[in-house]
Order: C-alpha cells, then sequence, then structure tokens
C-alpha cells in the first residue's frame, strides 16, 4: 500500500513537471515568434506603420493561441525578463523544476530590483526554494529578500507604490461584484482587524462572520453614524413597472448595462434610496418625471433654501443652509416634493419630532413628526 502511494506521488510529481515543461516551451516559442516578428517588422520605413505592425505581435499570437493580448503582454513581459536576467530560473523553468507561475512572480520580483548585483544573488538562491516550497511561500520569500537585498531602497520603493492607491469596481456575475482597494498595508491591516472585530460582536446573528464583515464594510461606506447616506452618489438603475406592481420577478439593470441585480435588492435600499420615476412613451421621450424617496436631491435643497431663506420656526433666523429639511407632513406620508418640505434647524427639528411644537398646514391640519 505504501509503495502504491509512492509511486502515485511519483507520478502526480512527474505530471506537474510536464506541464511546466509545455509552459516554457510555449512561452519560449511566444518569445521566438515575437522576437522575429520585431526584427522584421523594425525595418518598415514608414513610421506609423512599423508601429502599427509592431502593436499587431501582441494580437497576432493572441488570436494563435486563444489568449487576450493582455495575457499575451504578460507572459511575454515576464518570459523576457527570466530568459535575460535570471539564466538560472529559465533553465529550471525549462526543465520543469519551476512552472509558469513561479517564473511570473520571480519576473514580478525582478522588476522590483534596481541593482544587477542583487538580480544576481536572486537567481543564485531562488530556484532551490521555489522547488520546494508552495507558491504563496514563494511569493513571501521574494518579498523579505527584495527588502534585505536592498533594504535602503524600500523607503522609495514604499512610497512610489503609495502614489498608485487606488480604489476599482469590477462587476460580475448573479448581481455579485468585486470592491478593490489598493491601500498601504498597515491601513489595510486595521480595516481588517476592525471588520472581524465587530463582525465576531454580532453574536445573535445568523450571517456567518464573512457575510458581517461584507455587510459592515458596505455600510461604513454608504451611510453616517445615523445610518443616514453620508455623501451623495447617484447609481440609476431601471425597474420594469410590473416588477414594481408585483406583476414580474424581472431584475433591475444598471442604466449604463454594467450590472444586473435582483429588484428586490433595490427596492429594500428605499430608505436610503431618492427615486425618480421617469415615463416615457414608446420612442423613449420623457413624459413626466417624479421624485420619491426620503432624502431630498440637492437641487430640491437648494431651491428650498433660496425660497425660505432662514428656519421656519416662529422667530427663528437660522440661515437655512444651516438647517435640516423637514417633511411637515412626515415620510413616507407625506412626499418629498418643495410643498411638503421646509427647513428647520437641529433644535426646532428636535422639538417638533417630540411633538413640543407643532404646525398647521394650509389645509388646517395640524401636525408633528
Amino acid at each position: 500500500m505504501q509503495q502504491s502511494q509512492a509511486d502515485h506521488e511519483v507520478r502526480l510529481t512527474a505530471a506537474a513537471r510536464a506541464c511546466a515543461i509545455a509552459e516554457h516551451a510555449a512561452w519560449a516559442e511566444m518569445l521566438a515568434y515575437s522576437d522575429r516578428l520585431t526584427a522584421e517588422y523594425s525595418q518598415t520605413a514608414e513610421y506609423f506603420r512599423r508601429q502599427a505592425q509592431l502593436k499587431s505581435i501582441a494580437l497576432e499570437i493572441a488570436v494563435a493561441m486563444h489568449l487576450s493580448e493582455g495575457q499575451v503582454h504578460r507572459r511575454l513581459s515576464c518570459a523576457r525578463a527570466i530568459r535575460e536576467q535570471t539564466p538560472t530560473v529559465w533553465a529550471a523553468f525549462a526543465t520543469g523544476v519551476v512552472d509558469g507561475q513561479r517564473a511570473a512572480m520571480i519576473s514580478d520580483a525582478v522588476d522590483k530590483l534596481t541593482r544587477p548585483e542583487s538580480v544576481a544573488k536572486l537567481d543564485a538562491k531562488v530556484v532551490d526554494y521555489a522547488q520546494t516550497h508552495t507558491s504563496v511561500e514563494l511569493r513571501s520569500w521574494l518579498k523579505r529578500f527584495i527588502v534585505r537585498v536592498e533594504a535602503d531602497l524600500f523607503n522609495e520603493r514604499a512610497e512610489a507604490e503609495r502614489a498608485d492607491r487606488h480604489v476599482d469596481v469590477v462587476h460580475g456575475d448573479d448581481g455579485m461584484s468585486w470592491l478593490n482597494a489598493y491601500l498601504p498595508s498597515h491601513m489595510a491591516a486595521a480595516i481588517n482587524k476592525r471588520l472581524t472585530f465587530e463582525a465576531k460582536k454580532m453574536t445573535h446573528d445568523d450571517r456567518t462572520v464573512a457575510q458581517r464583515r461584507a455587510d459592515l464594510l458596505a455600510a461604513w461606506l454608504t451611510t453616517n453614524e445615523n445610518g443616514e447616506p453620508a455623501i451623495g452618489a447617484d447609481v440609476a438603475v431601471m425597474i420594469p413597472a410590473e416588477t414594481l406592481a408585483g406583476c414580474s420577478d424581472a431584475p433591475a439593470v444598471a442604466a449604463d448595462g454594467t450590472f444586473i441585480v435582483p429588484a428586490k435588492w433595490v427596492t429594500d435600499a428605499a430608505e436610503n434610496t431618492f427615486w425618480h420615476t421617469i415615463i416615457t412613451d414608446t420612442t423613449g421621450n420623457v413624459l413626466e418625471h417624479r421624485y420619491h424617496g426620503r432624502f431630498a436631491p440637492d437641487v430640491l435643497k437648494k431651491a428650498l433654501t433660496f425660497r425660505y431663506g432662514v428656519c421656519q420656526a416662529p422667530t427663528c433666523t437660522k440661515p437655512a443652509q444651516e438647517c435640516e429639511f423637514d417633511h411637515r407632513r412626515p415620510w413616507p406620508h407625506g412626499p418629498t416634493v418643495g410643498a411638503n418640505l421646509w427647513p428647520l434647524c437641529e433644535r426646532h427639528h428636535q422639538m417638533k419630532s417630540h411633538d413640543v411644537i407643532q404646525w398647521t398646514l394650509p389645509s388646517g391640519q395640524t401636525v408633528a413628526a
């Protein structure tokens, strides 16, 4: 039984090495093809035609290998760096000792190193480590190696990377997307720790810790401490009228077509959402536009500020731009429209909300929050 298991492990190792050798063959052929076409196209006399021909090389390889141009550029870049700067790694790749994933990781490390002697040290040491450790372990080893051999340049590299900090969103399938943030490591670690700490405090909760972490992050980014929208963000989705009427389960589609989500997810967020009803004819001409939701849009707030000027509590002169916009008839029974909104300073708004003071509408109805 033990011999059988040992034989199986040997076969697995041989299969992995065969895959690595095949990867190297593909990379080497891509390099050879690229080098040949580059030399050929470089002879073209007319500048713009020459540049177009050189840019077409990646496309030709991509079509032949059923890859994207981005994948081709990435593999050519890694292969060229390994072949020209770390010959030991390139030879190990050719014999299957190092696979394509590890070769790409080593290439990335080469790009970060500044001094030729540092690259030579990496070439001399990395194969022994790479062939006996996982790719995750190799990545950590490479990070430590770079810091160790060029410690004096670390701060400079870190400042250059920090300048590239950014956040991006990649929309996926089934109504889900990726939120990616490239941040300084200590800030990312602090965010990670806080998410876990706060999520684990929610003991009486059926959600998993991972789900709680995701929901907490979304809440922190989209609301303030009072659960109100922290900043304005216009996200347009189109929901069929029959879905809103409960006659259909058709999903909500982003106006720009970048994502699709169940309509219920959008309508469940109505507390922090300002709705626009746009009625169009069959040709797309707008027939009617109405606002819906609790929070007034900026254009309506500005109009009310100009209209009233100050807090509408008797004798109060607080400027309207420093006031809160109160629903005379409380939302959702009272709509978010100019006729039902007015500015109240925080003090008078609280008094109204606690029924200490009341107002009489033009209809004669007395209202309070």
